[in-house]
């Protein structure tokens, strides 16, 4: 994907304007039973472990252009994993050996360069425990420093997780510099997230925006627009259901999302 800059800056030094890309992604279920929610998570665990997560993240890497410098990563006990990537803008250069000046990082080294570029994700399965409804969450964050964008991987993210909600914020922080000196907030051209978004998946959501235009701000929520109960079932299928189950499931399954959506608890009636 393109991002449009503005008109080609000719910069006094190193582009240092900090853009980050965060976001939560959130998979809603029905476990009927204590086995059923405990298989779930079970299958999250494995589907999403640190592995398959630092494939999903050095995918990133590779769609925004950025070289990894190092990979942290973790299972936790009882549930969940995390990935931490270092970045860089820059092709890091082979010594003869075949190794490279960052392959002489120490762990210290490598922390103090996390508020410059890197991505990270942790995960968070979990059930309601006596209601059934299941969910899983994903915290991911891209964070780049000069001229690659993690808004090219927006897309990329979204189906990695295949997700029922997104929360995304987008911010552009600090300022860079043309050769004149002047101070530039920004370098590219941007009025929504939604302008990043792949149109067929567009269709798929209904999304709200709130931006902080001054401040270069910019937030999107989505949320699915189809609901098939038969989509949020673990375990159990939609046929083995009553009438009544189903239509209590299904308001279940739906006060969790519009809860999760609008980031504010839906009080009973």
């Amino acid at each position: 994907m393109e991002i449009k800059g503005i008109k080609k800056l000719q910069l006094y030094g190193f582009n240092n304007l900090t853009k980050t890309l965060s976001f939560n992604m959130y998979d809603i279920c029905y476990a009927k039973t204590l086995e059923h929610r405990q298989d779930y998570i079970k299958y999250i665990d494995e589907e999403y472990n640190a592995e398959r997560l630092t494939v999903i993240l050095t995918e990133v890497a590779n769609i925004i252009g950025a070289t990894i410098l190092n990979i942290a990563k973790q299972d936790y006990e009882p549930q969940g994993a995390s990935v931490t990537m270092l970045i860089a803008e820059d092709k890091v250069d082979q010594k003869p050996d075949g190794t490279s000046e960052h392959d002489e990082l120490k762990s210290d080294a490598v922390v103090a360069h996390l508020d410059k570029s890197h991505i990270t994700v942790h995960t968070y399965p979990e059930s309601h425990p006596d209601q059934g409804v299941s969910t899983f969450r994903a915290d991911i964050d891209v964070s780049t420093c000069g001229q690659i964008s993690p808004l090219k991987a927006l897309n990329y993210l979204i189906k990695s997780f295949c997700s029922d909600i997104c929360i995304i914020d987008y911010r552009v922080r600090g300022f860079t510099r043309d050769i004149n000196g002047k101070k530039f907030y920004i370098d590219h051209k941007i009025n929504s997230i939604q302008n990043y978004i792949a149109k067929d998946m567009k269709d798929m959501y209904q999304m709200i925006d709130t931006n902080v235009y001054q401040d270069n701000i910019f937030h999107t929520k989505m949320i699915l627009k189809e609901f098939d109960l038969d989509n949020y079932l673990f375990g159990t299928a939609k046929k083995e259901l009553l009438p009544g189950e189903k239509k209590k499931i299904k308001q279940r399954l739906k006060k969790e999302m519009l809860e999760i959506f609008s980031g504010r608890n839906i009080p009973k009636v």
